[in-house]
């Protein structure tokens, strides 16, 4: 069965590398023609955005870490996180780790749970500064255009609704929530009480959006995009936030969509944006996703996962 696990990722980037086949070669014929240096950024930062995942699950979590399988485990995870929807597979992969580094179920769910919350504070802080700095940048009615603003209001007030009514009518189902919750809030305490550890956590939660931003940034001087450096990383963290409630795996197909939609919402030509975004996703997904993948079925096989 381990075999077969290990096995598992390398079939799926074969059948995904099959499915996106004309992606795959529109992109690799757009990248001759960039500006090398700053293609070379942009994977300097891909490098980097998990060096900063790492930073951020070892912040989230008391007991220290083993630092180069920790970072080899954010690497897989990225192979993973394609085969699942909405951050499914990294989380599973890093559950998986911190378990067989010996942390207890109910403690390794907690500090996941406080790292997802920690990236997307951060996310929604880097996005939040931006649109205070530049207002204009970016029309925001472009991105959920013809009142899906409300329908998305509506859909999430009644998924909340649903849930805690959920929650109040089945006792054991909010006995286990309880329970969760004073585990996470301990974890997070004891987390918090350690200067450095809240440092690793929230400065890697702010430093892994910034960087994914400013590998779109990098790719889009390398194509001559005629957005400002700033106004693309805007246009960055706005379409991912939305993509966020869009559960594909990986945000395949829903991720290049919002961003070509942002882009071109930040004043970027609509055939220069689709380049940028191929070229970007191409640097950032498929290139490590086979790596990635080798990575995760030979921490599968020596049992590190």
């Amino acid at each position: 069965m381990r075999q077969i696990l290990c096995l598992l990722p390398l079939a799926f980037v074969a059948v995904l590398a099959v499915r996106h086949w004309p992606v795959l070669a529109e992109g690799f014929a757009k990248l001759p023609a960039a500006e090398p240096g700053w293609l070379l950024a942009a994977g300097s930062t891909t490098c980097l955005a998990w060096v900063a995942a790492a930073c951020t699950r070892q912040g989230a979590v008391v007991e220290r870490l083993p630092a180069f399988r920790l970072l080899a485990t954010q690497f897989a995870a990225g192979a993973a996180n394609h085969m699942l929807p909405t951050g499914l597979g990294a989380g599973a992969v890093n559950l998986r780790f911190m378990t067989v580094c010996g942390l207890p179920l109910a403690r390794s769910s907690a500090a996941l749970a406080l790292y997802m919350l920690a990236e997307a504070l951060g996310r929604i802080t880097l996005l939040a500064a931006l649109l205070v700095a530049f207002p204009g940048a970016l029309r925001l009615g472009t991105l959920l255009p013809g009142g899906a603003l409300e329908s998305l209001l509506v859909v999430t007030v009644a998924v909340v609704c649903v849930l805690v009514t959920v929650l109040l009518l089945v006792r054991r189902l909010r006995t286990a929530v309880r329970d969760f919750l004073r585990t996470a809030l301990g974890e997070a305490r004891s987390v918090h009480a350690r200067p450095a550890r809240a440092l690793a956590l929230w400065g890697g939660s702010l430093a892994f959006p910034a960087l994914q931003a400013a590998g779109l940034v990098a790719v889009g001087r390398a194509l001559e995009l005629p957005v400002p450096p700033m106004h693309m990383a805007l246009a960055y963290l706005a379409a991912t936030v939305a993509v966020a409630l869009v559960p594909t795996p990986g945000g395949l197909g829903s991720v290049e969509a919002a961003l070509v939609v942002a882009l071109v919402a930040a004043g970027g030509p609509a055939a220069v944006a689709t380049a940028v975004v191929v070229a970007y996703r191409i640097i950032t997904v498929w290139l490590p996703l086979l790596p990635g993948a080798l990575t995760l079925g030979a921490l599968v096989r020596f049992k590190v996962l």
